[in-house]
């Protein structure tokens, strides 16, 4: 399969906002979705609706902290004069080293200011566990998103069901089926991405919903995305349009996609 971007097998031509939801790798994929959009020479957002850490220079250089989406976007206005890539929050939390997050609602007043090209949302929180089941309130995703992208981190195939590996635990064995302490099956992280309280719990109906399968440069993962990826395919009715499997910390990040 020849070379092919993030950006390229994520968004679709129009610009829009993308939540990120799901475990193993949405912080990563945020800002590097972030820089190829910005290398295009196209205006980006990176934000949050729960908490991310605190970007290094590395991933974002220009952090506006507001807890006014106006004042916010007053400011983004300011900086989109000489950079095309600029992050904002709502401001630091304490003794925490992360920044707290904007109400689904800014977000629609950051589309409607019509400054960004694409605002990249990180909807949900996973405490860098690379599995996860949504709790009640999760994930937080804006009902503007045109693209929800659901991550797991191929790296919890084969553990134990329990906190190490897993956020929410129990929610994660309740719609999979599977026991405390049972290892976690392809099976059981394909339906942790289809079920209806899986990870693209509460996207936007008419949202473009993709799969990521993420950690997949080490040896042996890529045969267990491609056994997760056969599962997704045959779902029918099906609401993901894409499984793509890759690493988000190699290079390229795409290694194979299938559209469904």
């Amino acid at each position: 399969m020849p070379m092919v971007s993030l950006k390229g097998v994520l968004l679709p031509p129009g610009g829009g906002v993308v939540a990120l939801v799901g475990a193993g790798g949405k912080t990563s994929m945020m800002f590097r979705l972030a820089q190829e959009i910005s290398a295009d020479g196209q205006p980006v957002l990176t934000t949050t609706t729960t908490k991310i850490y605190i970007p290094g220079v590395e991933q974002s250089r220009h952090l506006i902290l507001s807890e006014s989406p106006d004042d916010a976007i007053q400011s983004a206005r300011q900086l989109l004069k000489h950079t095309r890539h600029v992050s904002a929050a709502c401001g630091k939390i304490e003794n925490q080293k992360k920044l707290a997050g904007y109400p689904p609602q800014a977000i629609e007043k950051f589309l409607e200011s019509g400054i960004f090209k694409w605002i990249i949302v990180e909807a949900d929180g996973a405490r860098q566990k690379p599995l996860k089941a949504p709790g009640p309130q999760e994930p937080v995703i804006p009902a503007c998103s045109r693209v929800v992208v659901g991550l797991v981190g191929l790296s919890g195939v084969g553990k134990p069901l329990g906190e190490d590996w897993v956020f929410r635990p129990d929610v994660f064995a309740r719609i999979t089926g599977l026991a405390e302490e049972e290892p976690v099956n392809e099976a059981a992280v394909a339906l942790s991405i289809l079920h209806e309280r899986g990870i693209l719990k509460g996207g936007p109906v008419n949202a473009v919903k993709i799969a990521f399968l993420n950690q997949a440069d080490l040896s042996g993962r890529l045969k267990i995305a491609k056994r997760i990826g056969n599962i997704l395919s045959d779902r029918r009715p099906n609401p993901l349009k894409r499984v793509v499997v890759g690493s988000l910390l190699g290079d390229p990040p795409v290694i194979e996609y299938l559209d469904l």
